[in-house]
């Protein structure tokens, strides 16, 4: 690390010189304390009694070689302030932590494990005319292994503890990242999805907060096990063919005194003012301005793509660093935005084909374009007007969607402004949200047909996809970060034929070039966005493999005798049918419902239902 980039906010490797470093002649553990009257070092190698720090570097960096020290010790940094008073910190750039609810940083080894990649970081692209399907995934919470305990627990132990044997209790646990590789890459596979987006991996000790409230920004949590288990398991998706996306948090950090918060006796992190220091969640911002916060926030944005193979970054919360709380009449956070563009540069140029996406509910301009042209120099956005649009439209009542009819076209007004993903993701699945099936209008029999036309629409629609755990198989209840998702549900014809139903879309997309060139305007077409009175729509996307057609019918009435203008010259293919019994839909398995004559596509299409074909030019199709 040049310490002068890391003041000047511009260093990318600052962990390679801070944190704790497994050396020849044992650990070198070095920290950034500056306002500190003096630092110590307390773990397991010396009892948790003091062991004093060297000032290094211009004072203000502490550093000390221990030869006892190996991988697996606990430790923390006591920092004594002006005052004299001191509290014990774990290390901002630890590469581990303990389980919760301990709070120690770990030695941890991050050199040791050796990828098996190579060819799938070679051939890696951000996918901007490739498909990407995104299944967006809370580790502790998509499975649990089963296991035998006794009953009694000690008082916050991590683990139940063995007592009284005469009070066995089954009870689930966390598979360890490697663990459940095996499992997550296999399911990701089966089902279509050929990336797979973990929410924050950062330590953090609250279950609750999901990773949001980080204090570990460089120790993937140890809920899962080690950082050589993580690498093991981005390295088995990357043999099976699939991206890793990591949710980041740029913006702010938990508010435990024994992580960043007034890290050295002072507010170094943080904002000196509490009305800029807090947000809406209650936790601290950083102060975007100083740059030895901005070096400490894109060396763990950097550290991730790079020690462990990260494909991409979904940002969180960018509107909070667009504007001043993230409220636009405070006005622009210049400091952020600037701050923004130089991380966003800085990635780039080390990681071409990495992906940055950014999760940011404003309508500030060109955030998915390059800096030189004006713009925030993020690969994607989430668009998240498009998701509110949807899920309102399929929660009215059919009598009223001839009035909502355009909800489902606004979309595509400003489309083009950015570079899009579209998510159904876990923020629309709890606090009272209901999950994406319960959304659907009517009772539990109309839901289903909604539901499959509602993802159909989707895939159709240009933008990349993403779809949160348990929505592929319909779930009914609420996420819960603390049990697994309702994997029984699938004894259920409904819930089976569902993700079976999910399972085709998410093949089609796949293999189809037509619905992988989203951001070219000549890609798509609106075959009929003017049948408000029927609530029907039809969506095309062209590409010279053969063009998608999706027909939807969202009213509640049998539609007969559709028509759709296509053009002349095309071999029909019926690719899907949400109505086909295979999916519990009416329309027996094989039936078609459609006739091409001339240039028209006609068809009967069951209430809430939607057809996806494919077509061919005939002289294409005969050359093949």
């Amino acid at each position: 690390m040049n310490i002068y980039d890391f003041y000047r906010g511009e260093a990318f490797d600052a962990y390679e010189y801070m944190g704790a470093h497994i050396v020849k002649d044992g650990v070198l553990f070095r920290t950034y304390a500056p306002n500190a009257s003096k630092v110590s070092l307390v773990g397991d190698l010396s009892g948790w009694e003091d062991i004093p720090m060297e000032r290094g570097t211009d004072g203000k960096f502490y550093e000390l070689l221990c030869p006892e020290a190996k991988e697996g010790m606990r430790y923390k940094y006591r920092i004594y302030d002006k005052n004299g008073g001191f509290i014990d910190h774990c290390d901002p750039y630890g590469f581990g932590m303990e389980l919760r609810p301990g709070t120690c940083s770990v030695v941890r080894d991050i050199q040791g494990f050796q990828f098996s990649d190579k060819e799938w970081l070679a051939q890696r692209t951000d996918c901007r005319d490739k498909p990407m399907n995104i299944y967006e995934v809370h580790l502790g919470s998509w499975k649990r292994k089963p296991g035998k305990v006794y009953h009694d627990k000690t008082e916050g132990a991590a683990e139940p503890v063995l007592t009284d044997p005469k009070k066995i209790l089954e009870y689930e646990k966390w598979y360890n990242y490697s663990e459940i590789a095996d499992l997550l890459v296999e399911y990701a596979l089966e089902n279509g999805y050929n990336f797979i987006e973990l929410m924050p991996l950062g330590e953090h000790p609250s279950d609750e907060s999901w990773g949001y409230q980080t204090t570990g920004f460089f120790a993937p949590t140890a809920r899962y096990g080690t950082p050589k288990q993580l690498m093991e398991f981005v390295d088995k998706c990357h043999r099976a063919g699939i991206g890793v996306i990591a949710d980041f948090v740029p913006v702010h950090f938990a508010v435990d005194h024994y992580a960043l918060t007034e890290y050295d006796g002072t507010k170094l992190y943080e904002f000196e003012d509490d009305e800029a220091g807090y947000n809406e969640w209650g936790s601290r911002n950083f102060m975007h301005s100083r740059g030895e916060v901005r070096s400490f926030i894109q060396s763990a944005a950097n550290y991730w793509l790079t020690e462990y193979h990260i494909d991409g970054l979904r940002m969180d919360a960018i509107r909070n660093m667009i504007y001043w709380q993230g409220q636009e009449w405070r006005g622009e956070n210049r400091y952020a935005i600037e701050f923004l563009k130089e991380m966003n540069c800085g990635l780039k140029a080390r990681h071409p084909s990495a992906i940055i996406a950014a999760e940011d509910s404003s309508a500030h301009p060109k955030v998915t374009a390059p800096v030189f042209d004006g713009g925030l120099g993020f690969d994607y956005k989430w668009d998240l007007g498009w998701m509110h649009d949807t899920l309102d439209y399929f929660r009215s009542a059919p009598m009223y969607r001839t009035r909502d009819y355009h909800k489902l076209t606004f979309s595509m007004l400003y489309f083009y402004n950015e570079k899009y993903i579209l998510p159904l993701s876990h923020d629309e699945v709890v606090h009272g949200k209901a999950t994406v099936a319960q959304k659907m209008n009517g009772q539990y029999p109309e839901k289903f047909p909604q539901a499959r036309t509602l993802y159909m629409y989707m895939i159709a629609h240009p933008g990349k996809k993403l779809n949160f755990m348990g929505n592929e198989i319909a779930q009914l209840r609420e996420w819960d970060e603390k049990r697994e998702q309702d994997w029984d549900m699938l004894r259920f014809p409904m819930h089976d034929s569902f993700r079976e139903y999910v399972k085709a879309l998410n093949r089609i997309y796949l293999t189809h070039t037509a619905l992988h060139y989203d951001y070219d305007p000549t890609n798509f077409m609106w075959e009929d966005c003017k049948s408000a009175a029927r609530c029907v729509y039809a969506i095309r996307r062209k590409s010279a493999d053969g063009d998608i057609l999706a027909v939807l019918n969202l009213s509640d009435w049998f539609q007969g005798g559709y028509s759709v203008t296509v053009g002349e010259g095309y071999d029909v293919e019926l690719l899907l049918d949400s109505d086909d019994q295979l999916y519990s839909g009416s329309t027996p398995h094989g039936e078609t419902r459609f006739r091409y004559e001339g240039s028209q596509m006609i068809m009967d299409i069951p209430p809430f239902s939607g057809r996806m074909f494919l077509l061919k030019k005939a002289e294409d199709s005969e050359i093949e």
